[in-house]
């Protein structure tokens, strides 16, 4: 009885089959029915006929489920998909999902969706309107600042991506000055470059940046500033030295303990009302150094865990040698430490990328706030949805490239063979 009802590699040649047969019989129903309308069980009673996919895709799963079967794919599939009766079902039910969302998700984004036009009254069909985006898309990279200047954002954007890329291909004497170059120089010249104001570059107030250049400003300059910020707050909590230390523990708590819209409001209300009389420090700037102090905060916590996670036996190795406090954390601890805590950084940088858009509480309209400033447009009311599915598309594609270079660097610093 037990040969028969339990799948077994003596076995396989009768379950094998016939289990992918009933799977496949299962998914390709709930497909016709989602893509064609038409159910392949119609002459069954209409209870038995909606859970019949289910009971046949569930058995089926259950008659390939053949331990050490010999077969590399399949032993892959039941370890990851198929391991058990629940993941069997929770699988079973996915796939189903997805295959009965796909068609009116298709029929939205494409084949019922209008790209041709220039006003919404060209957008007739069912679909998404993605002539608002066409229209408003220059607005949506570039904000407010004129159209004649914004050579200006792409050249930027472009020697940084160079400099960037040609790092990755010098050698690791060179490529310290490369990093410095981005710290202590781009930053400045960069902002130079876009606000203008001299060398006959005409001066664009901040107030007009705006779009996914103003998401990608914030973000760089955040990210630039807060690790090396958070590196020094994570080796001051773990001072020897009392006021060192207690300093750094009161900033790290008292960042982490108001939320980020707070702290923007702050700097961009209240911070200007304790400033001399005459004194002016442009809005940007300010949000700029509040995203950053926040998320440095933030960054200490997690380069600190990486400190903790390093046993003692690498602090005593490095004095050993004769080292400093200096060398020792720059050469052996921090290099060490930075490498286990890879996906927390990431995790960071991810978190500050998305927290862009509460600038807007501020007046600044980077991407999502564009988005909200185009929907309200009288000529382009009820276009929110398109707007917010460009925005969450963008940010998603810059969040997973970001993920997916985290990945790839801790494979490349991985020490385990």
């Amino acid at each position: 009885m037990k040969f028969i009802t339990k799948p077994s590699k003596q076995n396989i040649k009768t379950f094998l089959p016939t289990g992918l047969v009933l799977a496949f019989i299962s998914i390709f129903d709930v497909f016709v029915n989602a893509f064609f309308n038409y159910n392949l069980f119609s002459f069954l009673p209409s209870q038995l006929s909606y859970f019949l996919p289910l009971i046949l895709g569930f058995t089926g799963l259950y008659l390939i489920r053949i331990e050490f079967s010999g077969y590399r794919s399949l032993d892959i599939l039941n370890k990851n998909i198929n391991s058990s009766n629940f993941n069997a079902l929770l699988t079973l039910l996915t796939v189903f999902i997805i295959v009965k969302s796909i068609p009116p998700l298709l029929n939205w984004f494409i084949l019922d969706a209008n790209f041709v036009g220039n006003t919404k009254e060209d957008c007739t069909g069912d679909g998404a309107c993605w002539v608002f985006i066409k229209v408003w898309f220059n607005r949506f990279m570039y904000g407010l600042y004129p159209n004649a200047e914004q050579w200006r954002i792409n050249s930027a954007f472009l020697i940084l991506f160079a400099v960037v890329g040609v790092s990755f291909f010098v050698p690791t004497k060179i490529k310290k000055y490369f990093i410095l170059f981005l710290i202590f120089v781009y930053p400045f010249f960069g902002i130079k470059l876009i606000s203008g104001g001299s060398f006959g570059l005409e001066y664009v107030e901040s107030a007009a940046w705006g779009g996914l250049s103003l998401t990608f400003i914030i973000s760089a300059f955040a990210i630039l500033f807060c690790f090396p910020i958070g590196v020094f707050l994570a080796l001051g909590r773990r001072s020897s030295l009392p006021a060192i230390k207690y300093i750094s523990i009161g900033f790290i708590e008292l960042w982490r303990g108001v939320p980020l819209i707070t702290v923007l409001f702050m700097s961009a209300v209240m911070f200007p009302m304790f400033l001399p009389d005459g004194t002016f420090i442009d809005k940007l700037i300010r949000v700029l150094i509040a995203i950053t102090l926040f998320e440095a905060a933030y960054m200490a916590e997690v380069v600190r865990g990486g400190l903790q996670a390093l046993p003692k036996g690498q602090y005593e190795a490095a004095r050993s040698l004769g080292m400093g406090y200096w060398r020792m954390n720059l050469l052996i601890i921090l290099p060490q430490a930075l490498k286990l805590v890879i996906p927390g950084i990431a995790n960071t940088l991810l978190a500050l990328v998305k927290d862009t858009p509460l600038i807007f509480v501020v007046g600044l309209m980077e991407l999502a706030g564009m988005i909200g400033l185009a929907k309200t447009n009288p000529k382009w009311l009820g276009m929110a949805m398109e707007g917010y599915v460009f925005a969450g598309l963008v940010f998603w594609i810059i969040c997973y490239a970001m993920s997916r270079y985290s990945q790839n660097l801790e494979k490349q610093l991985s020490t385990e063979r």
